[in-house]
């Protein structure tokens, strides 16, 4: 990936963008986070874009800086960052005096990922007990599959609100 501007350092292995020098560790560190996000069945680039942003100085980029500096297609940074917004991993903004619209990591958005988590927690733990009624007449070792899909999103269900509860309130101690 190679995306130079004039009048700054051009050495190799420094790649300049917007106001920071990227260099191959920057990339190396997008990349890590893109196959992060490909081993949960995210697109590659969707944790591309959203490891872009996490390490950006300014911390809001630009679709078309975005598709610069991830040598991607504006089509494919659409998409991505469509994708990251509906996760509430990051949030489209607007900056007084632009006409574009600039993407960031939106504040808070990990406790929001695990707001949703829960959800979904809550989703397979009534999934589980629907097949559980669903057997409830079958062999009891048929049942064991479901038992313990009930049981561990049951667990999940209780403990991470204590979880979350916890990282908010050492939130609001550290300030």
């Amino acid at each position: 990936m190679s995306v130079h501007r004039q009048g700054v350092d051009q050495s190799p292995g420094a790649i300049a963008t917007t106001e920071q020098l990227t260099t191959e560790e920057h990339f190396q560190f997008i990349e890590e986070v893109g196959l992060s996000f490909e081993s949960v069945s995210l697109p590659r680039m969707a944790g591309r874009v959203f490891g872009w942003l996490l390490i950006s100085n300014p911390p809001h980029q630009s679709p078309t800086e975005l598709a610069d500096i991830l040598q991607a297609s504006k089509g494919s940074i659409s998409t991505m960052t469509r994708l990251l917004v509906q996760l509430s991993l990051i949030e489209r903004i607007s900056l007084p005096g632009q006409r574009r619209d600039y993407f960031r990591i939106k504040p808070n958005a990990w406790a929001e990922l695990s707001k949703q988590r829960l959800a979904q927690i809550t989703a397979f733990r009534k999934l589980a007990e629907q097949g559980l009624k669903l057997l409830e007449q079958d062999d009891p070792l048929l049942r064991q599959r479901l038992e313990e899909m009930r049981d561990v999103h049951t667990f999940w269900e209780q403990e991470l609100p204590l979880m979350t509860q916890r990282w908010e309130q050492r939130q609001q101690s550290v300030l």
